[in-house]
């Protein structure tokens, strides 16, 4: 990681109850480039044989856990601590969303931490009063339910947005054509249209070649649909002659 990359917050579990869920939260984890995660008192202890098959090879998250005994020593190093919560359990802090705790993470000196409750009951009220801030989610009040894993994916998603991760349906799309090909494309459609007849009248000739330019440059075809269009045309043209 470079001096100019934003350094990526911990992910705290206190006192998480299931490996299975632990497992899951890891997975989310890794799948937006977090890799740092920190557990107090699992109630089952740790390692547990359970997390390795619900990470479903976030192995690397997993390897390197730590356990502490608190959380007030799991987030000794950390300065900036949001604790994620659907109630402020009395204690008045800032109270943030995904999106805005994650912005400020990126632009915070020091580690940042992100507390996340066992999955029955939540953070107690002295686990809240560790962190800076609050962080929840606009959720529909009569279902305010998030599973462990939810939870985490949704602020290491927003967290991501900071980072320099594919995406995967972008990877593999080609550049729009060269204009040339483009150029050849319209005109081999408007020579077919102009023997059917289809620029008359004369008057509306221009406006007619005008829409049509319009309807083919817009999609940014790449040179593979050109071409594939181009062929189209021809097995039309030859169609035609055939008939």
């Amino acid at each position: 990681m470079s001096a100019a990359e934003p350094k990526k917050p911990v992910v705290v579990l206190v006192r998480p109850q299931l490996g299975e869920n632990i497992g899951k939260a890891a997975r989310a984890m890794l799948n937006f480039g977090l890799v740092e995660l920190r557990m107090v008192t699992p109630r089952d202890g740790w390692p547990n044989p359970d997390a390795g098959p619900a990470a479903a090879g976030a192995d690397i998250v997993l390897e390197k856990a730590r356990v502490f005994d608190s959380t007030a020593e799991a987030l000794a190093d950390c300065s900036h601590v949001y604790a994620t919560t659907v109630r402020k359990r009395g204690v008045t802090k800032p109270v943030y969303t995904p999106e805005e705790a994650s912005r400020e993470m990126a632009q915070a000196d020091g580690r940042s931490a992100i507390l996340f409750g066992p999955e029955r009951s939540g953070l107690e009220t002295e686990d809240v009063a560790l962190a800076r801030a609050i962080l929840t989610v606009p959720i529909n009040p009569e279902f305010g339910s998030l599973n462990l894993a939810q939870a985490v994916i949704l602020c290491a998603y927003e967290w991501s947005k900071h980072e320099s991760l594919v995406q995967p349906t972008q990877e593999d799309q080609l550049p729009p054509a060269p204009q040339k090909e483009l150029e050849g494309l319209i005109a081999h459609m408007e020579g077919m249209l102009e023997s059917k007849g289809y620029f008359l009248p004369e008057s509306r000739a221009e406006a007619t070649r005008r829409t049509l330019r319009g309807v083919l440059t817009k999609p940014g075809w790449n040179h593979l649909e050109v071409r594939t269009l181009r062929g189209v045309l021809s097995s039309l043209q030859r169609d035609a002659k055939r008939s």
